[in-house]
């Protein structure tokens, strides 16, 4: 694996499984379970470490994603992890569900805006964003993922793509303060 990126890997991945949730009328599906894998993964950062470890044994691997997906997953993607564990691609397993999911927003044309702010939004704070961002790229639908950063003091941060929209107390700050070190050099 020297020398090649993690894109490399990941982009066709995700791809091969889009290819075929698509042939097979199953991309829903596919982003359900993409949804819970990826959720599982956040709650268990032992689970990661496991599968991430090249030194253990791949049936092992196996055993251990079997029980975890069994019945909660649909049994093409089940084959699918354990063709990760085989070919040694599992450790990307988080990398792949989330380009999944950017395949099937951009096939959509829905937007992921990543939303940072200092205290949980209501609905209403959501549906604002929603329409903010709507506003600011064209886009026919938004999709929010929302995090906490008490860092921020207050406001929101949004980042929808490689743009950022700094809405934050915190860069609010920021700014003043370097309009005001450019008035005193000035």
């Amino acid at each position: 694996m020297k020398g090649t990126t993690l894109s490399e890997v990941v982009e066709p991945y995700a791809q091969a499984l889009f290819s075929i949730a698509t042939s097979q009328d199953l991309v829903d599906r596919f982003g359900e379970d993409a949804s819970a894998l990826l959720d599982t993964l956040a709650e268990s950062d032992e689970l990661v470490q496991f599968l991430g470890n090249p030194f253990l044994n791949p049936e092992g691997k196996k055993s251990v994603l079997r029980q975890l997906a069994s019945d909660r997953l649909h049994p093409t993607m089940n084959n699918f992890l354990l063709l990760l564990v085989d070919r040694g691609r599992i450790m990307f397993l988080e990398g792949i569900c989330k380009q999944y999911q950017a395949l099937v927003r951009q096939s959509r044309g829905i937007v992921l805006a990543e939303v940072s702010s200092a205290v949980e939004l209501t609905d209403e704070q959501k549906e604002a964003v929603r329409r903010k961002v709507v506003e600011l790229t064209g886009a026919q639908q938004v999709e929010l993922s929302t995090s906490l950063d008490p860092e921020l003091i207050g406001g929101v941060v949004i980042k929808v793509g490689s743009q950022v929209f700094d809405g934050s107390l915190r860069g609010q700050l920021r700014r003043m303060s370097l309009n005001f070190a450019s008035t005193l050099s000035a």
